[in-house]
Parts: C-alpha cells; structure tokens; sequence
C-alpha cells in the first residue's frame, strides 16, 4: 500500500497551512496516519517557502520573510511509535525539483564576518547533473537528500530545550528563540514552538549529505506516533554546509517506517543515529578520485596560536580553498558557494596538538571544459 502527502508548490505553507509547519511543538496535529513498512510519498516545499525563483537578484532577499525557515511537510503519525521506541526511517527515494538555488545574506554562513554582501546562484537541475550561470564551469551531480527531517519532541522537552537556548543567547551564543512571525501553525504553537535551523535530539535540520536514497535515519521517540515531519531538498552540498545554503530545491521524497520496541529506552540512544548499507553516493563522486586539498590549523591571522580549535582550524582550511579557487579565476562569492556546495571539510586529526587539522576537499571533477 501506499499513501501521498501532497501540496500545492504554487502556494505558500502560510497558504496552505493544513500541509505543514515550520516549528517543532508536540501538539501540532498529524495531517496523515501510516503503519510500519507502508510505503509514503511525500512532498515538499524548498527552504525558502516558495520565495526564491530565477528571477530573484540579491537586494530582493532584503524584503522576504526571513523567519519561514523550514517549511516542513508532516506531520505523519506512525501507528505503534511510542515514547522510548526508536523510529527508523528509510529513504526510499527522493526525486529533485527542477530548479534549485544557493545563496547567503549579510549576519549568515560560517564566514559571516567575512562576506557581509548578499550573493544568489540559480541551478537548473537536469539529467543528474546541476548548473548555474552565476557559477559558470562547474556541474554539480545528484546527491539528492532531506535537509530537515524529525520527530516531534514532547513537551518536557519544548520547555528543556527552550531554557537550555536562552541560557546559550543570555551567555551571548547564536540562538533563534521562539518567535511568532512567519510562524506556522500561528498562536499558542507559534510562540511555544521551537525554531527548525539547529538540529537536535529529536533530529531535524541536520543537513547531512549521506543521508540519501537507502539510507536509514533512526529518532528517539518522545511523543505517542513519533509525528514524523520532513523538508528543505537539497541536490548537492558540501560537508559543512559552509555558506548556510546546499542547492536547495523542493523534493518528492519516498519513505517507510519502522519501530524498534523500547530500543531508545533500554539503550539509553538519546540522539538521532544513520546508516547506509551501500554507497551514499556512487564512489568516485563519494570518495573523488581526482580531488584537490587545502588544510587549516588553529592559528589565528595575526600568528596567535591557539590549541585544539577545530572550528578556527576549519575556517583557515575554507579560507584557504577559496584563495584556491579564485587563483583559478571565481570571485570569492562564487568560490564561497562552490564550497558549500561541493567541498567537504573533514577533520584529519584531533590530536597531534596544538595543531589539530582540519581539510577542505574539492573534487576536480565538477569543473567542465
């Protein structure tokens, strides 16, 4: 059997609320009821809500709601997910969206003190490949996966989960607290609901490239029927993410449920787990056989050392590889892109101190004649 979560892409989630949401709260109601191994295809909206297009250019993103972030589709109520239960999802397939875009703006991104313009690529995604005319040479191959997938968390958790944040923001950290605007559903859930940017216990906006076709994402249950959401396609990213945008797009994703009986419980598993029993993507985009590196240590512009900084390690090996690819030509807004969208930060190691290491991956292979 299989059931279809359908929406109306032409529409924004504000428009068509009975779809979505964009905050997790435990008492948003499921919009559908599945059982375990049924097969569910389910649509979604792209991270924006419907607000990039080809036409878009930079100084429009000044003017569009800022707060809608995640638009997700859900949620699904899975029969016999109860709390302590573990909740697999498997990605069936997940089938892109013509049209995709990434871009960041001004107070956003891993260099935001760096890049304070805002900068907007389009992508036409085609044959399984995608390309832009605002990064030219370069073409992008399918590794279609779900940005934002999760499971409602329960209402201790609302309230842990929300103290614990204000306490970062009072402390000075970046945090989005709760906020009703561009909130959907609106009222009570609107100013209670957490935030969809930082993933968490129960999952999220994890922005994890490996989580594609056949993969296996595996929730704590916290909430009777799990309440299964899922949004924000992306058709490629970079591990790290590093400009705060993939090439984003709306997707059609298929996926099955299965519960695992108090696993989550008797295990203590209090965060979300994956697993792919083959290559998340084929091998030679997976691990490039033809790639280039650059690599950063925790050693500071003006020759300060610092020890086992693994964030200032990874922002000198990004750095780095953008110098590289302007060497070759881009403006450093396309090669901060072209990061983000194909280069995969991996940390080399942890304990040769005071230099931990951090590489920046660029696979030779995206660029064409």
């Amino acid at each position: 059997m299989t059931q279809f979560v359908r929406i109306d892409r032409s529409m924004r989630l504000k428009e068509q609320p009975e779809t979505g949401h964009n905050r997790w709260h435990p008492d948003i109601p499921p919009l559908l009821e599945v059982g375990e191994n049924e097969n569910i295809i389910i649509e979604t909206r792209d991270a924006s809500d419907g607000q990039m297009t080809p036409e878009v250019v930079p100084e429009d993103m000044e003017s569009m709601d800022q707060k809608v972030s995640h638009p997700l589709t859900g949620p699904i109520f899975v029969e016999g997910a109860q709390p302590g239960d573990l909740l697999e999802v498997e990605y069936v397939d997940i089938f892109p969206e013509p049209y995709g875009w990434t871009r960041f703006r001004p107070g956003a991104g891993f260099l935001r003190d760096v890049f304070t313009q805002p900068f907007v690529a389009h992508w036409s995604i085609e044959h399984g490949y995608a390309t832009s005319e605002q990064i030219p040479g370069v073409r992008i191959p399918d590794g279609s996966f779900m940005g934002t997938a999760g499971v409602a968390p329960s209402h201790d958790q609302l309230e842990s989960w929300t103290r614990r944040e204000q306490e970062l923001l009072d402390r000075g950290g970046v945090v989005q607290p709760p906020d009703i605007e561009d909130a959907v559903p609106g009222g009570r859930i609107g100013e209670e609901g957490l935030r969809t940017v930082p993933p968490r216990e129960n999952a999220g906006n994890m922005d994890i490239k490996q989580l594609t076709r056949g993969s296996r994402l595996y929730i704590p249950v916290a909430v009777e029927g799990a309440l299964f959401s899922v949004g924000d396609g992306h058709f490629a990213q970079g591990d790290g993410e590093v400009c705060i945008t993939a090439i984003e797009m709306g997707a059609t994703v298929g996926v099955r449920f299965k519960v695992h009986k108090s696993e989550a419980e008797l295990k203590g598993i209090r965060t979300p787990r994956f697993s792919h029993p083959g290559f998340f993507q084929p091998p030679d985009i997976a691990v490039p056989r033809n790639f280039t590196a650059t690599m950063g240590y925790p050693i500071r512009e003006d020759g300060t050392q610092e020890g086992e900084d693994v964030t200032l390690a990874a922002r000198n090996a990004l750095l780095a590889m953008i110098d590289l690819l302007c060497e070759r030509g881009y403006n450093a807004e396309q090669a901060y892109a072209i990061c983000s969208v194909a280069v995969d930060l991996r940390i080399s190691n942890i304990v040769d101190l005071p230099n931990v290491t951090v590489s920046a991956f660029l696979a030779e292979d995206i660029f064409v004649v």
